[in-house]
């Protein structure tokens, strides 16, 4: 006796959607998380791949079973059957769709108000007379990283960052310290007073699942709280000239007592203490 189709259906898509949801769930492609907000992100990005993957197999997998079950047979001259509509077809087809757009659009707001997108900009470290009258923008984890330094009570860290064609310099005013890497502690907060000299450039560590564009004339506050020890790249991501490719950096992320060594061993002393 052969199987109903709508029961043969009704079983290869329940297969379809358990295998992309085992997929979305144990397949990682992202580099390590190296920061609070990585996890979060991670989040999404597993919803998003398993409904790419159930998509994506469901679609070819249907234009296969077409090619093959529809193919035009030996001898075939003729055209194929007019269908004139299918109504419960197209309301799935609508409706299907329509679901999974309103819900990563609902979960992608809940993951960016939980990585502090959605939380008024506070200048914390930053907070000069001269910076309180011009306009800062805060980029994505700055509410997040100033939530997690308030309840630790740890005093962000300020780094300023200067971008242009083809370097980043990163200056730490508490040292007057300019180095070409960024180098952090494990586990305290972090704040970028960001701002671009010449093009729009772009601050992009993937491990710490943080991008940020700079603009000239735009200062920018991005902060994060970095959490594995280790050297990750900062890339930046907005063509931004003919060697935008070597545009490269590297952040230093160290144990508290490598980077107050780090911090003695290059901060600019005092002439009285000099």
């Amino acid at each position: 006796m052969p199987i109903p189709s709508a029961i043969l259906t009704l079983v290869l898509g329940m297969i379809l959607v358990l295998g992309g949801l085992w997929i979305g769930q144990n397949v990682n492609l992202l580099p390590v998380d190296a920061s609070v907000n990585a996890p979060i992100y991670d989040e999404l990005f597993r919803v998003l791949f398993s409904i790419g993957t159930i998509l994506f197999v469901g679609i070819v997998g249907v234009v296969v079973f077409s090619l093959v079950r529809f193919r035009r047979k030996p001898g075939q001259i003729g055209d194929g059957i007019a269908l004139e509509g299918n109504l419960p077809l197209e309301i799935f087809w609508t409706a299907v769709p329509a679901i999974v757009v309103l819900f990563v659009g609902l979960f992608s707001y809940d993951i960016y108000e939980r990585m502090g997108g959605m939380v008024p900009l506070s200048h914390g470290g930053h907070g000069d007379s001269q910076a309180s009258e011009e306009r800062v923008w805060g980029g994505i984890g700055t509410a997040g990283a100033m939530q997690a330094s308030s309840d630790m009570a740890i005093s962000p860290l300020p780094v300023e960052v200067t971008a242009m064609q083809f370097a980043f310099l990163f200056h730490y005013p508490d040292g007057d310290i300019i180095s070409g890497e960024l180098h952090v502690p494990s586990g305290r907060p972090i704040s970028l007073k960001m701002e671009a000299k010449d093009v729009i450039h772009a601050f992009w560590v993937p491990e710490f699942r943080l991008k940020q564009d700079i603009i000239p004339g735009q200062p920018t506050l991005l902060n994060f709280t970095p959490t594995r020890p280790g050297r990750y790249p900062v890339v930046c991501a907005e063509l931004c000239g003919p060697y935008h490719g070597g545009m490269r950096s590297t952040v230093v992320v160290e144990s508290a007592d490598d980077y107050d060594a780090w911090f003695q061993a290059n901060r600019k002393l005092p002439v009285s203490e000099a």
